[in-house]
């Protein structure tokens, strides 16, 4: 077996969260936000499928936080990341940013999209 390892050079761990805001690697962003190997962006929510999907290519796995309980995404956003290569891991936010972290550190290729909390 032959492994590789990945990095990302603007790929920022999560730091912290609270009531509308994440602290994306020491730099707090309000509302939702995506992040993963072109560093952290605002993002529009689950209707900007745009962002998501330029990730096609550039990651394996997308997690996506629901806010502070976890929630469905749309079914056709869904059968879009699929179609686009994407995995789509959906979870709330709190746990989507721990598990996020655990796998950043491992050099995944992953991505993690954040409705606030």
């Amino acid at each position: 077996m032959r492994l590789n390892e990945i990095t990302f050079s603007n790929a920022l761990p999560v730091d912290g969260y609270g009531p509308g805001f994440f602290r994306i690697g020491g730099t707090v962003h309000t509302g939702a936000v995506l992040t993963g190997p072109d560093g952290p962006a605002a993002w529009g929510g689950l209707d900007d499928t745009a962002a998501l999907l330029a990730l096609a290519g550039k990651i394996d796995v997308l997690f996506i936080g629901t806010g502070p309980e976890i929630a469905h995404i749309p079914t056709a956003l869904r059968t879009q990341l699929e179609s686009a290569g994407i995995g789509a891991e959906v979870m709330n936010s709190p746990a989507a940013c721990r598990t996020y972290n655990v796998l950043l550190a491992e050099g995944r290729r992953i991505a993690l999209a954040l409705l606030p909390v």
